[in-house]
């Protein structure tokens, strides 16, 4: 029998969606990448952009401008370089994303 979709959904149906979701994102390493951040980037970078969470080896970052997006952008190879160390967990990509402020 079909549940209708104003039905609620059983609790361990919700968990298994979010486990799921949360087993794609490794949240040790962005704890990781955030120590190391600061190193890795200008001072500058370092104080306005955060790395939120890595998921599918792509790191997200969140900037407060695309002024910022584009230098994240063009620093892309040296940032990237500068997690090598961290071995199969080193972000392989890099996205940006707006502060929504």
């Amino acid at each position: 029998m079909k549940r209708s979709p104003e039905e609620p959904r059983r609790l361990g149906e919700i968990l298994d969606v979010v486990a799921s979701r949360l087993r794609k994102v490794d949240l040790r390493t962005i704890d990781e990448i955030r120590r190391m951040w600061p190193n890795i980037v200008e001072p500058l970078l370092a104080e306005k952009c955060h790395p939120e969470f890595v998921k599918n080896g792509v790191l997200l970052i969140r900037v407060p401008s695309g002024a910022y997006a584009q230098k994240i952008n063009e620093e892309r190879e040296i940032i990237l370089r500068g997690f090598s160390s961290l071995g199969d967990q080193a972000p392989t990509a890099l996205r940006t994303v707006l502060d929504a402020v």
